[in-house]
C-alpha cells in the first residue's frame, strides 16, 4: 500500500512538472495585448500604415491657434527619436487609437481635453507605459 501511494505522488508530482523535451513550442493560455517582440511591432505598423489618416490639418490648427479655450479637443504629438518603428497605443475615456510612428518622425492626434489616457508601445524591445492627464497640447519624446 505504501509502494502504491509512493508511486501514485510521484507520478502527480511528474506530471505537473512543465517540461519541454522536444523544444517545441509552448503556447500561452493567456495572450496579452502585445506580444512586446520588435517583429511583432514591426508587423503590426506595416499594416496600420496601410490604412492609418493622420489629422494634420487639425493638430496645426490647434498647434498655431494657441490652444483654443472653445475646442474640446486638444493635440498629442509624439517624437520617435528611437531607430525602431513603433506603435503608440493612446486609450481614454470613450477613446482608444493606434498612432503609427516611424523611427525619427513625429505621431500625432486629436483627443478630447481634460481625461486621463494611457498611452502605451513598444520602442525597440523596451515597453513605454504612462498616464496623463491632457488639459492642452502636450508632447512626448520617446528614444531607445
Amino acid at each position: 500500500m505504501k509502494k502504491l501511494l509512493f508511486f501514485m505522488g510521484t507520478s502527480i508530482i511528474l506530471t505537473s512538472c512543465n517540461v519541454n523535451y522536444g523544444n517545441y513550442p509552448i503556447r500561452n493560455p493567456y495572450p496579452s495585448g502585445n506580444s512586446g517582440s520588435a517583429a511583432s511591432t514591426e508587423r503590426e505598423y506595416s499594416e496600420l500604415i496601410k490604412t492609418y489618416k493622420p489629422e494634420t490639418a487639425d493638430v496645426l490648427s490647434d498647434l498655431l491657434n494657441n490652444d483654443d479655450p472653445g475646442n474640446p479637443r486638444t493635440s498629442l504629438s509624439i517624437e520617435n527619436q528611437s531607430s525602431c518603428n513603433m506603435v503608440l497605443t493612446v486609450s481614454g475615456n470613450n477613446f482608444f487609437k493606434k498612432i503609427p510612428i516611424a523611427s525619427g518622425k513625429i505621431g500625432y492626434t486629436m483627443v478630447p481635453k481634460n481625461q486621463n489616457y494611457r498611452l502605451s508601445g513598444m520602442v525597440c524591445n523596451s515597453s513605454y507605459q504612462s498616464t496623463k492627464y491632457i488639459t492642452t497640447s502636450y508632447s512626448v519624446k520617446l528614444s531607445r
